[in-house]
Formats: structure tokens, sequence, C-alpha cells
């Protein structure tokens, strides 16, 4: 006979696999007739574009190209810094076991190395090395059993346990186009070097949407016709709309922003700006915060039963945290006689963290390049590294948390000092995500077998054993935790000690 319960349908974002991979991008540049032979490469940078991803059956493919600038010095008398734009194209297929097709994938890329070799004055060979973090997931809709309907033979445990399920996946596209003004001083002859990065990411949640808006930080050093270099930071509102059915203000989300596409060029219409188009994708995952009533374990005294269990995973405890870094250091470059600072990329980066009595502790270093000219109007790059230290406390449990942390720089000063020492001031914004995994046992198709002779009463002594319960002395003893308390006077049934004596009233077969 099958035994009557309620069930109630939780949605489950699981994890399949995570992978992280460095591939590499190779090809050959030739400079255009319109640029002077190239000297020696003084500095590089570059942004990723990600215009495809596939799931396939054990291996996930990305398709797209690194937009990169290439700055060097030129081999003639007359210029000293000149630029070349070079887009690398890859496609790239890697090895993720138990992936499957229509899965959920979040990846996220990074430039680890951009390297530059002259082959001669008129051809470089390039190479970029990207790091590439893949997290797969599974939608999966799990139906559980909380609780036995009328049935007074049937024991059991329940536990209120709180969890993080998945409301829905969405993504879009996010299209801007932009005009970056300059000094109006400022005859643009050509580009040197961009840096994009989003800042200031948000999310707000309405009528199944959810609004996710960030700003695209474009840092362009580019070179004047009277031959001198200048920069300009300009920030882009980006804002995308993504359908999620059922989406709440009540739900958290986690959000991400890729670049899909982008052009920077010189703009022929307008004088003294830059002509940007920048096309993006965002992404969304959803997540209700729900508190499920779990049926962890029956029996029956007087009967036999027959139940199927099994374990699921499940996402909870997801919070977030946003901490502050500031680092002041003073930087001696004694290259800055007689210079000026034109351009600084401030790159941080995590080299160590441990997890240790409810904080986190991070250990990692900035890398600065300065790119800096002189009276004679000269460029030189001069790089130096700092270590900084951060901890992030108050963190409950966290020996069972998950860790995913995201390092900005939030804003950046430098101060020229005389003697050639740089007065650093720097801020960097830790946005961390926490996150329990943990397996769940869960029961179903609960069945009751044919009955058996029962005597309906005998009277046993049990020796308490360390670790049990008397949740587990009486489904083993054929008992109930009433009859034990009630046999024993026991004022507290939580409280047992191993070694003590119970009289446990039980029920028992027939022999």
């Amino acid at each position: 006979m099958v035994v009557e319960t309620n069930k109630e349908n939780i949605n489950i974002n699981k994890k399949v696999c995570e992978k992280e991979e460095m591939i590499f991008v190779e090809g050959d540049m030739i400079v255009p007739d319109s640029k002077p032979d190239i000297l020696s490469v003084i500095n590089t940078s570059g942004s990723i574009c990600i215009y495809k991803k596939e799931i396939m059956d054990e291996k996930v493919k990305i398709d797209g190209n690194i937009y990169a600038y290439i700055m060097y010095i030129a081999d003639n008398s007359k210029d000293n810094a000149r630029g070349i734009n070079v887009n690398l194209d890859f496609s790239n297929i890697i090895n993720v076991p138990n992936c499957k097709e229509n899965m959920i994938l979040e990846m996220k890329t990074e430039i680890k190395s951009l390297e530059c070799k002259v082959i001669n004055g008129r051809k470089i060979r390039v190479k970029a090395g990207i790091n590439v973090k893949l997290n797969v997931y599974t939608n999966e809709n799990i139906e559980l059993v909380n609780d036995i309907k009328d049935n007074k033979n049937i024991k059991s445990l329940n536990n209120t346990t709180s969890i993080n399920s998945l409301v829905g996946f969405g993504n879009t596209k996010a299209y801007v186009k932009e005009t970056i003004s300059i000094d109006n001083t400022d005859n643009l002859a050509e580009i040197l070097k961009v840096n994009i990065r989003f800042v200031n990411n948000d999310t707000k949640i309405s009528y199944n949407k959810v609004l996710a808006k960030t700003e695209a930080e474009i840092k362009i050093l580019y070179l004047t016709e009277e031959n001198t270099l200048s920069s300009c930071t300009n920030r882009i509102p980006i804002v995308g709309f993504v359908d999620i059915q059922d989406v709440s203000e009540d739900n958290s989300c986690d959000t991400n922003f890729e670049i899909r596409n982008i052009i920077i060029k010189p703009n022929n219409i307008e004088e003294h700006s830059i002509y940007v188009e920048l096309e993006a994708e965002v992404s969304c995952m959803a997540f209700e915060e729900k508190e499920i009533n779990l049926l962890e374990d029956l029996y029956s005294p007087v009967e036999e039963l027959k139940c199927n269990t099994k374990q699921i995973n499940i996402i909870s405890n997801k919070q977030k945290r946003v901490e502050k870094c500031s680092i002041r250091e003073m930087i001696n470059v004694p290259e800055l006689e007689n210079s000026k600072i034109i351009d600084v990329d401030c790159l941080p980066r995590i080299s160590n963290f441990n997890k240790l009595n409810s904080r986190i502790n991070y250990e990692g270093d900035v890398d600065l390049n300065f790119v800096l000219v002189n009276n004679d109007n000269q460029v030189n790059i001069v790089k130096r590294t700092i270590q900084f230290e951060q901890i992030i406390d108050n963190i409950e449990n966290i020996e069972q948390l998950g860790i995913d942390t995201n390092l900005e720089v939030l804003e950046s000063d430098y101060v020229l000092k005389e003697g050639g020492d740089i007065s650093a001031d720097i801020v960097l914004l830790f946005k961390v995500d926490m996150y329990k995994y943990e397996n769940i046992n869960i029961v179903d198709n609960i069945e009751v077998m044919e009955n058996n002779n029962l005597e309906y009463y005998s009277l046993v002594i049990y020796i308490v054993k360390p670790g049990d319960t008397l949740w587990k002395i009486a489904k083993k003893m054929r008992s109930t935790v009433e009859d034990i308390v009630k046999a024993n006077a026991i004022e507290d049934e939580n409280k047992i000690k191993p070694g003590e004596k119970l009289y446990i009233p039980r029920y028992a077969k027939y022999a």
C-alpha cells in the first residue's frame, strides 16, 4: 500500500562541473604602409571579445577575438612612439567532463599575458594567454516529500532547512554608440592604448524582468599630430533587460557582463573626439531564498516500510560582501627625473587567500605600469609592484562556504614628488560571493509492506552508545521517542549520555 504524502517542488541549480584552463592565441601582424618601421615594442594592452559560446557533450566551444593595441618605438628620427591595432581571432574547444547541451554556462575570461616579438621592422608576432574559468550548471526540478498524511503508525523526523532555489536564467545583448571628447587643443593622430573594464554594476527587478546596469570605463592613450601623448577616460552607461519568468523583488541575482564586440577609432565627423561602438552580453541567474520542510527519516514500530531515498546537491546560505582596501605607498622611480606621468595601468591580483576563524585572509600584488614622457618627448615605461593584505571577518560557518572573489580598482591617484618619488593612493574593491554546497537526502515512494504478526509490547534494557539519539534508538528497537521518554521519566530528550541505561518499550515480532 502506498502511503499518502505531502510533496513540494523545488528548482535546483546544480553545479555539474567547474574547469579552469589557459588557452593561447598567436598570430603575425604586418605593419600597415602608413606606419613607420618598428624598432621595439614598449607596451601592449587588450580586451577580450567573446561573440559565441556553445555547450556540447563533454565540451565547451568558445569563439572570439582579442582587441589589442601595441605601442612601439618607431625606427626613425622623427617619431618617438606610435601604435597599431591588432585583432587576434580564436576558436577553442575545452574538454569539460559531464556537461551536456542545454545546460547553463557561466564563464569568465582574463588576459594573463600579451607578448610581442619583433620579427623585422614590418612584422611582429603576437601571443596572448587567456585564463578561462568555466562553471556548468543544470536546472533540475525536484519533487520531495515533506510530510506524511494521517498515518499514526509512521514516525517521521522532519527538519526545516533554507535553500537558494533557482528561479530562472536569462541573457540579453546591449548595444551602445558613444562619442568621447578629448582636449580641444589636441588634434588626434592615432590611438596608442585602450583599457576597458565594467564598473558600478547594479540590478533592479520588476515585472518578470531584471534591469542590469553597468558602466564601461574606457581609458585611451593617444598621440596628437603635434607628436605629444595625452590620455582621456570616459564611462559609458550600459543597460540590459533580462527576461526571467516569476522573478520578484525579493530574489537575489548573479549578473555578468561580457564584451561581444568593440570598435574604437578617431571620429571622422566630429573633431577632437573618438568614436566608440560596444556590444555586451548580459547574463543573469535569479535565486529565491526558500525554507523547505524536509523529511529526513521515517519508520514504523508496527509496520514494515519500504521507501526510496536519493541524494541531491543544493545551494544554501548565499551571501555577498563588499569591502574596500586602501593602499598608500611611496614609490621611488629615478627614471622620473625631468619626466611627467602620462598614464598608469593599475593591475591588482590575489596571490593567496585562506579561511580561518570566521575570516578570510587575502594576500596580493598590484602591478603599476607608468607611461612617462621626458622633456625631449621621449616615452619610457616603468613597472613597479606593491603588495597588499586584506581581512574580511565576522563570517559564520566559513569553513563550509565556497568563496568567489572579484577584485576591482575603485579609484587611484598618483602624485609626483621631488626626487623621483610617486605618492600612490589606491582603493581596491573586494566583491565576495559566498555560498554553501551541501548534499541532502530526500525520501519518496513510501509503501507499507504486508503486515506481519506483531507482539504489541515488551520491555528491554538498552545501554546508550556514543552517537545515539532517542530517534535512532527508537527506530532501531521498534519503539517510539514518546514511549522511551515516558518509561524513563526523561526531562530533556536531547540529553542522554553514553553508558546510560534506558528502559525501551518495544513492539516485537512473534517468533
